[in-house]
């Protein structure tokens, strides 16, 4: 897939406030500071597209971008620790729950997971709650720059073991990195077929 066009479409604090259900979305989630902004720009082409901060929590609300005037692509806000208050957390959690469950033309979800790290009992959990519901998704390591690529394999082994013993099959995966762009065109192919089958069911 060729990125030709893309802008910001809209910020929207619930489901209800997201844009008419009509497009196909892909969306993008992970703990803070993942690696989430940086990875969004790599894939779009551009390097301000999504605000980068040190700041854990920076996204607060639905993000939907507009790309090729074709699809969506969303960033959600992050799980896990954030410097605001947990009234205000606990609300974006729910609205994010609300989109992941309920938004009809959402086509995969993204969670990213940084590769530099042990399996995560939050990362775990998310992803065994996705399962349950039947909520279509995909592993993106991101930060595999960081690290050598035996390390990489490792970790990502690793963290295979840990999920097989209570899924059945693995999710599909990718590696990547905003640095070197590896992982790119994999997911913007993953993108493309997706998008074409959503077009033949719709």
């Amino acid at each position: 897939m060729i990125i030709r066009t893309v802008k910001f479409f809209s910020a929207s604090s619930s489901i209800s406030k997201c844009p008419p259900a009509e497009k196909p979305e892909f969306a993008f989630i992970g703990r803070s500071n993942v690696g989430k902004s940086s990875l969004i720009n790599m894939l779009a082409g551009n390097r301000k597209l999504a605000k980068i901060s040190q700041t854990p929590g920076k996204t607060r609300t639905i993000n939907h971008y507009l790309v090729n005037n074709e699809w969506y692509l969303v960033d959600l806000p992050g799980y896990g620790y954030s410097k605001v208050p947990y009234s205000e957390r606990k609300k974006w959690l729910m609205e994010t729950g609300n989109y992941i469950l309920k938004r009809e033309t959402l086509v995969c979800l993204f969670v990213l997971i940084d590769v530099r790290i042990k399996p995560q009992k939050a990362d775990l959990n998310f992803m065994e709650m996705l399962g349950r519901n039947k909520v279509p998704f995909a592993r993106v390591f991101t930060k595999s720059d960081k690290i050598s690529r035996d390390r990489v394999n490792r970790n990502i082994n690793e963290y295979n073991q840990v999920m097989l013993e209570t899924w059945e099959e693995l999710p599909v995966s990718f590696i990547t990195s905003a640095v070197t762009k590896a992982g790119k065109e994999e997911i913007l192919s993953f993108i493309e077929e997706s998008i074409n089958i959503f077009k033949k069911n719709k």
